[in-house]
């Protein structure tokens, strides 16, 4: 048995060492794990549909293996794409996304956040709104303000269905006319208020602003009343007439 032990001794030696080295390795790389942001990406959505609500671009991924294949991952190894080819309008949700990424066998997904994606579809609408010139401030003393017109007058928006209905009219950015004194036009950005909702064509419109003088007044002369015409029409009177003697 001691014969058997101390046979070829060194040799046995390196084989345990290399045993341990190995049995550490192997421990070692099984605990590893490392996470990456991975772009999430939507697919073939329905022509006719929009998504309204915020999906967010990236899913935060923990992937656990080999510490040798991690230490050579990049973000851009992954990919999520999430697609959206027959859904209809609604709320559509997506499960177990870890099946939905690409990742070398040896690898394992341990977990995403969020693991569940909702997806709400909804119709594209268009409408034709008429254009609305926020104007700020009056001419100064002695002027008038005749008219705004805004060319084109109405414009086409187009976006979800459930905000388009909700809006009645496109407001321009502020012009300000506080030291106007003579009609002037100017080129003014669109302002749309919605979320899901943009301008189909151009973002801006040209407007006239009219502004006038005002008339001089008239300087007004003084009315003599009634009761001085009469006064006079006596006193002339009797400076005519001479008493008798």
């Amino acid at each position: 048995m001691i014969k058997f032990i101390t046979q070829n001794w060194s040799v046995k030696l390196l084989s345990l060492f290399l045993a341990l080295i190995l049995w550490f390795f192997v421990t070692g790389e099984q605990t590893s794990e490392i996470g990456f942001s991975v772009p999430l990406e939507l697919k073939n959505i329905p022509k006719g549909l929009m998504v309204v609500n915020d999906v967010p671009s990236v899913i935060d991924v923990r992937v656990s293996g080999p510490r040798t294949i991690l230490s050579n991952l990049r973000p851009s190894d992954f990919t999520l794409a999430v697609d959206l080819k027959g859904a209809h309008s609604g709320v559509t949700s997506f499960g177990r996304l870890e099946n939905r990424i690409q990742v070398p066998s040896a690898l394992k997904v341990s977990r995403l956040s969020p693991s569940i994606l909702d997806v709400r579809l909804e119709t594209v609408a268009e409408a034709t709104l008429p254009v609305r010139v926020a104007v700020n401030g009056k001419p100064p003393q002695g002027y008038r303000l005749v008219s705004v017109e805004a060319n084109p007058p109405a414009v086409t928006v187009q976006g979800a269905q459930s905000e388009i209905r909700k809006i009645r009219e496109v407001v321009t950015e502020s012009i300000s006319i506080g030291d106007a004194t003579e009609s002037f036009s100017a080129k003014v950005r669109l302002n749309l208020a919605g979320v899901h909702t943009s301008l189909k064509d151009s973002r801006e419109v040209a407007v006239r602003v009219v502004v006038e003088k005002l008339p001089e007044p008239i300087p007004e002369k003084p009315e003599q009343s009634e009761k001085s015409e009469e006064t006079e029409k006596v006193e002339k009177t009797e400076k005519s007439v001479v008493p008798k003697k």
